[in-house]
């Protein structure tokens, strides 16, 4: 019998099919949540999401879609509410470097592609949630950062943590705008989480190696330490953490 604090509870996740988003949603399935499983291509891993759910008497739905499209985010919002019946947890997870680009190599059209993935897709969805995470009591909502938000990134990474660092304070100023309506909302910042395709599209492997090197506890991050944060944030029930952002680096970098 499941008794967390998160059993029968509803969650929304982006990108919740792939690399992080997997691992994120497979701890709430196993805390007893019913899911609402966003992806773009991840439909393989979608669906056996919803599977697994399913199996274990969980309510789950996968849901297709362009988050960077304002019509594609209110469907998702409202299909996920229609499934489920309402929305308590909402985890702004989708993202992408898209690709490495030094100052000189950035255009318009790259930079608006990389702010509309990472933080226009972010307030569309999170503005189509917030009347459903409203009306239920303790509600929560998670964002995606990342240690590039705190430090500036890798070389190549100027837009991506730019847009990162912008979700640092996305998630300040939702938190107080949106703490009367009794919603916490917090974020958490991975630093390098291997195992990914984010990273093993984007980090070399010499990378990898020399930024591990630096990290006090001597291992990279995986997709499970950062799942087990959010999950956290997520369930802190009657809490009283909101505007926070959990580091999760091994201790490269905290402030």
């Amino acid at each position: 019998m499941n008794t967390t604090k998160l059993t029968g509870k509803n969650i929304l996740i982006t990108a919740g099919a792939q690399g992080i988003g997997e691992a994120i949603t497979t701890h709430f399935i196993d805390n007893g949540a019913n899911v609402a499983i966003h992806y773009f291509s991840s439909t393989e891993t979608a669906n056996k999401l919803v599977a697994y759910a399913t199996n274990k008497g969980q309510k789950a739905i996968a849901i297709s879609g362009d988050l960077t499209k304002e019509e594609d985010a209110n469907n998702l919002v409202q299909k996920t509410v229609a499934e489920l019946g309402s929305l308590n947890i909402l985890i702004n997870n989708a993202g992408s470097l898209v690709a490495r680009k030094m100052l000189q190599e950035i255009d318009a059209n790259f930079w608006n592609k990389v702010m509309d993935i990472n933080l226009t897709s972010m307030l569309f969805v999170t503005r189509a949630a917030t009347p459903y995470l409203a009306k239920n009591t303790n509600s929560s909502i998670v964002n995606l950062a990342s240690l590039a938000g705190r430090k500036g990134g890798h070389p190549g990474s100027l837009a991506y943590s730019t847009s990162k660092g912008a979700i640092l304070t996305l998630t300040r100023a939702l938190s107080a705008e949106l703490g009367p309506q009794g919603i916490r909302v917090n974020a958490v910042a991975p630093g390098l989480i291997l195992g990914t395709s984010f990273h093993n599209t984007h980090t070399t492997k010499e990378s990898a190696a020399a930024t591990t090197a630096g990290i006090p506890i001597q291992r990279a991050g995986n997709a499970d330490d950062v799942a087990r944060a959010v999950v956290y944030l997520a369930s802190e029930y009657n809490g009283f953490i909101t505007g926070a952002t959990l580091d999760i680096n091994g201790g490269v970098y905290n402030m």
